[in-house]
């Protein structure tokens, strides 16, 4: 074993943390941090090299959330409107330097369960916040508002069987969150002879 590069990989594994895009400083990446992230993303492991892994880039974040914003408003009737909610989405990404829609379009392949597909986007999603990580960026993965409501799905004009995975807000921050795990590894682990 090359304890060199597995103390590395440990490293950026251990030290990810999920900063909120409120908590990111502005400042901007360069799209070509961005894409070495989805190239990253393009190696996660897949069943049957399908590759269900589809990404939506948005190099300025206030155009996506002004979208999200009012996906959420055409989504709900008037009784649930909230302009406050509202006003949050359009304001939600003013701090990131760049979103990532990330969505799990579902292969011809149908003998390969639907659940697998969703963990290798799930994995292609890490692989980009790991490599964020690694560039010193801070990352978001978030599944709040309206992004997994049918309105956005119908926004991005996905079919039934397709998925929004969440949308993912890159940037940087001054600070990022202590990181703590709330069961014990030996509670979660079971060793067999």
């Amino acid at each position: 074993m090359d304890s060199n590069s597995f103390a590395a990989v440990a490293s950026v594994i251990k030290t990810r943390r999920s900063v909120k895009p409120n908590m990111m400083n502005g400042h901007k990446a360069p799209n070509g941090h961005v894409a070495a992230l989805l190239e990253l993303a393009d190696w996660a492991p897949t069943h049957g090299f399908t590759e269900p892994w589809r990404f939506i880039v948005y190099e300025d974040p206030t155009k996506f959330c002004q979208i999200h914003a009012d996906v959420y408003k055409q989504g709900v009737n008037a009784e649930e409107y909230n302009e406050t909610v509202y006003t949050n989405l359009q304001r939600q990404g003013d701090k990131a330097s760049h979103v990532i829609i990330a969505i799990m379009e579902r292969g011809n392949l149908l003998k390969i369960p639907a659940f697998e597909e969703v963990a290798a986007v799930s994995s292609a999603i890490q692989n980009i916040l790991l490599g964020a990580t690694a560039l010193s960026m801070a990352s978001f993965w978030s599944t709040g508002g309206a992004i997994l409501k049918p309105g956005f799905k119908e926004f991005l004009q996905l079919r039934e069987e397709d998925q929004v995975m969440g949308v993912l807000y890159l940037g940087y921050a001054d600070q990022n969150p202590e990181g703590k795990r709330t069961v014990p590894l030996e509670n979660k682990v079971k060793w067999v002879k």
